[in-house]
């Protein structure tokens, strides 16, 4: 595609440059147009080797995602930026000049293009899912309808920065746990490969009956020997048969149902779905979201699909007139306090207030929680190690000492 550099005004007067890659001169000049500028230059120019190289290049390595980084800084600016009275497409222009995520920049872009064709931003911003996710693009609905878009800017702050510390701080718990039965497998597939058979033709000489630990380090050593590769390359398949399978409809369902009944994780797993779930709804209550729209919405922001599942079909309750606090009693998927707390703030009107307040206690549960995860699990591990040491110093040694006998 053929590349322009412009120079442009805006209506201050002030001086923009830059280039553009569209198929025509005239097009340039539209969308100038568009953005409120009015084009003085422009021309075609070619791109340097170096340029077209990287270009190149960079459509066979895969574009960065958004993450929640990401998404906090854009939200800490534009409510910085809305707050102050900037408009909306000069922000999102702004931003995107500044931004550092490439795969943000271009969606930061269009969307300002989308702006300037006289659209709304929650219309542009929901034109992509994947990043903008619809929780995300019904919190801004609701500040363009209200007038007060800062403040929901504001409210996704909060909402982002304790997704992204509850992330941060389950991967945290479990980091010590997976290094440390990666580091066990390691120690295993190494001793059976390099260690044991190096003792093996020294048991061989004996002459003896071997004792049962070292029959059954010797057969599982030569299991590891003559078949690892095979083993190797089926635990490969499967693995990828597994991700495959979690990423359909039902693989991902009956996934997600089963990291519910996971031991020492799955209360875990439940506590936050649920954190997450009345937190949503309470700023969407808040906000004035109906409440139909604000359970599809806080449903979609559990992260269970299991649990997501059980709350949309509250909506068919709601719709034949039953309160929620009965529709959440027949969904079996929230705890007392949560039916209490629901069933309270349905009578005092203070629904958003009181299921905050639950969020904030089940956030400080979580963290007990999390925090423990570690002291949890480090008996388990020990007990393994202590056995898998065991079992190799007696399947090594007895024999030894069976030999030192014997010459004595």
């Amino acid at each position: 595609m053929p590349l322009f550099a412009y120079r442009a005004r805006d209506r201050y007067g002030n001086l923009a440059t830059g280039k553009m890659d569209v198929p025509a001169q005239d097009q340039v000049a539209t969308r100038l147009i568009n953005d409120q500028l009015t084009p003085i230059h422009i021309e075609a120019i070619e791109e340097e080797s170096i340029s077209i190289f990287h270009k190149d290049l960079s459509g066979f390595l895969p574009k960065p995602k958004v993450n929640l980084e990401d998404l906090v800084l854009f939200c800490r600016q534009m409510h910085a930026l809305t707050r102050a009275g900037i408009p909306i497409m000069r922000a999102v222009f702004g931003l995107a000049e500044t931004t550092r995520n490439p795969t943000l920049v271009e969606i930061l872009k269009e969307v300002g293009h989308v702006l300037s064709r006289g659209n709304t931003l929650t219309m542009a911003l929901g034109n992509y899912p994947d990043t903008f996710p619809s929780l995300f693009v019904s919190m801004i609905n609701v500040g363009e309808s209200t007038g007060k878009l800062d403040e929901a800017f504001f409210q996704l702050i909060n909402h982002l920065e304790m997704e992204r510390e509850t992330k941060k701080k389950v991967s945290a718990a479990l980091r010590y746990p997976m290094f440390v039965i990666t580091a066990i497998l390691i120690a295993i597939i190494v001793v059976n490969i390099a260690v044991i058979p190096s003792f093996a033709s020294v048991f061989a000489r004996f002459g003896a009956d071997l004792p049962l630990a070292t029959q059954v380090l010797l057969a599982t050593s030569n299991l590891i020997v003559t078949y690892g590769w095979v083993m190797a390359l089926a635990t490969v398949a499967l693995f990828i048969m597994f991700i495959r399978y979690i990423k359909t409809p039902e693989g991902a369902y009956r996934w997600d149902s089963l990291k519910l009944k996971l031991p020492l994780i799955g209360d875990l797993i439940n506590r936050i779905a649920l954190s997450r779930f009345t937190r949503t709804f309470s700023m969407l209550f808040s906000a004035g979201v109906p409440i139909l729209q604000a359970l599809e919405i806080s449903a979609n922001a559990i992260g269970n699909l299991y649990i997501e599942k059980a709350v949309k079909e509250m909506r068919s309750g709601i719709e034949r007139g039953d309160t929620l606090a009965r529709t959440a009693t027949s969904s079996k998927m929230f705890t007392p306090l949560i039916l209490q707390m629901i069933a309270v703030g349905e009578e005092s009107g203070a629904l958003d207030r009181l299921l905050n307040d639950v969020s904030d206690f089940y956030d400080e549960e979580t963290d007990y929680d999390v925090k423990n995860i570690a002291s949890a699990v480090e008996p388990i591990l020990l007990v393994f190690m202590g056995c898998m040491i065991l079992v190799l110093a007696l399947g090594i040694f007895l024999p030894l000492w069976d030999l030192g006998s014997t010459a004595r």
